[in-house]
């Protein structure tokens, strides 16, 4: 598949997202080809450590491949998308659980599922051109792919923060806010990469670990902690609308570009997620409730519309008001009984 190149290379299996005029936009054929790898090495002994990275200079990973997604949902076929999302997600926890060391290297744009690629291993690599986020919101869909996990598990109310206005984050920031652990300079990459497949001991990025250029998420946490305290997305557009600082206008003009339904559904999977008992199937199952609905009515297809397909940039989204009925909420969040998803 010239998609993706997966191979063994010394003790590494090796996978890279080959798509750099697509950004590496990840398909349907790529996830079922990164998981049929990853299970036959799980069980190779000749096969140290797993080691991702991505063609191109713009992306590591800048989301899934969604045009397929809309073809099939606009025609009423909803079950593509689920089935997508299903075996994505198996695909996430599997990176996740994963028993041996998983190495992402992820230079610029990360961003969706490439968030769910690269952001559940064991060694998290970023760089000077890296930023990462969640903007799913912003297409009628929820932080998912696993997000929602690192969301719930970030310092304070960043997780609420970061997945309802996809706030973008640099290396530092992507750090400090759990989905990265190491900053390498992107020119000791191939260098690093070598150490890795000739000895398979990823214990050796430490080596090559080095301070990070200052982010900003830390000094405006306690801002943003205030500001998204709410126990709904009502509150939040409340606190925002009465605080006079830039944190908050900032966050009411990225607030005022996603979908509300999708926004206020983000908040209480984060706040329902953020308990001592969280796992990532957890997350995951609260996930795929969404995006099992997200076609039929959710706004998804409208945001792809808008976003993608006609790039007016002016979606018709439900509840344009932001005031979305607790009932919405919890329409879109209840158990899916015999669809839940497995594993």
């Amino acid at each position: 598949m010239t998609d993706i190149h997966i191979r063994i290379e010394g003790l590494a299996g090796r996978i890279t997202l080959n798509r750099p005029a697509a950004l590496n936009a990840l398909t349907y054929e790529m996830c079922t080809a990164i998981e049929d790898a990853i299970d036959a090495w799980a069980a190779d002994d000749s096969v140290a450590l797993v080691l991702f990275d991505a063609a191109g200079d713009k992306a590591f990973c800048a989301g899934g491949d969604i045009a397929e997604l809309y073809a099939t949902g606009t025609k009423g076929d909803f079950a593509y998308g689920r089935s997508f999302w299903s075996d994505e997600y198996r695909l996430n926890a599997k990176l996740f659980e994963y028993p041996k060391p998983v190495v992402s290297l992820m230079q610029g744009f990360t961003m969706g599922g490439g968030v769910g690629l690269g952001c559940h291993g064991s060694h998290r690599v970023v760089g000077e051109s890296s930023q990462i986020a969640m903007p799913e919101c912003g297409i009628g869909l929820v932080p998912d792919v696993g997000g929602s996990l690192m969301l719930a598990l970030a310092p304070g109310r960043l997780g609420e923060y970061l997945g309802v206005t996809g706030a973008r984050m640099g290396p530092a920031d992507a750090i400090y806010a759990g989905f990265a652990d190491h900053y390498i300079p992107q020119d000791a990459w191939q260098e690093l990469t070598t150490q890795l497949v000739e000895t398979g001991k990823a214990d050796l990025l430490k080596d090559f670990d080095t301070t990070p250029p200052s982010g900003s998420l830390a000094a405006q946490q306690p801002q943003i902690d205030l500001l998204f305290d709410g126990e709904a997305l009502g509150d939040i557009h409340n606190t925002l609308r009465a605080d006079a600082g830039q944190v908050a206008a900032d966050a009411l003009k990225a607030l005022s570009r996603v979908s509300p339904l999708s926004a206020a559904c983000t908040i209480e999977i984060v706040h329902r997620l953020r308990t001592s008992s969280l796992t990532i199937r957890k997350a995951l199952e609260m996930e795929y409730r969404f995006a099992y609905r997200a076609m039929e009515h959710g706004d998804f297809l409208e945001g792809i519309r808008a976003q993608i397909i006609d790039k007016d940039r002016t979606p018709h989204w439900q509840f344009a008001d932001g005031t979305v009925p607790t009932s919405a909420v919890s329409a879109m969040l209840q158990p899916l009984g015999p669809d839940t998803l497995t594993f």
